[in-house]
């Protein structure tokens, strides 16, 4: 985002640090640690089904190891799921336009 003022005299365009991106090794740090509590999960899943297959209805179980099934699949996602995502939409690049390619003949290299 830009801080200057129509009129006023043109200076270097401020960049707010709010919009800066997260360091990658943060990232990294903080996807990795989603990931391995989504794991802890699953681990419990399983432990937990077979303690509790001859104590509860077999649903529970069932389903809490279906539950362990599927998290993998979603904790690679979110984990895949870093630095693409934005929180504040906006423009990241001014577009320029460039014009026309000069002319064989102006380039001088005609006979």
């Amino acid at each position: 985002m830009s801080t200057r003022r129509r009129g006023a005299p043109a200076q270097p365009e401020v960049h707010r640090i709010t919009s800066a991106p997260e360091p990658l090794a943060d990232d990294l740090a903080r996807r990795q640690r989603r990931y391995l509590w989504q794991m802890g999960v699953r681990v419990v899943c399983f432990v937990a089904a077979g303690l509790l297959w001859g104590h509860v209805p077999v649903a529970v179980p069932i389903v809490l190891l279906v539950a362990a099934t599927v998290l993998p699949y979603v904790a690679v996602l979110l984990a895949n799921a870093g630095r693409e995502r934005r929180d504040e939409p906006g423009v990241f690049f001014e577009a320029r336009e460039l014009g026309a390619a000069p002319r064989h003949d102006e380039l001088g290299g005609g006979r």
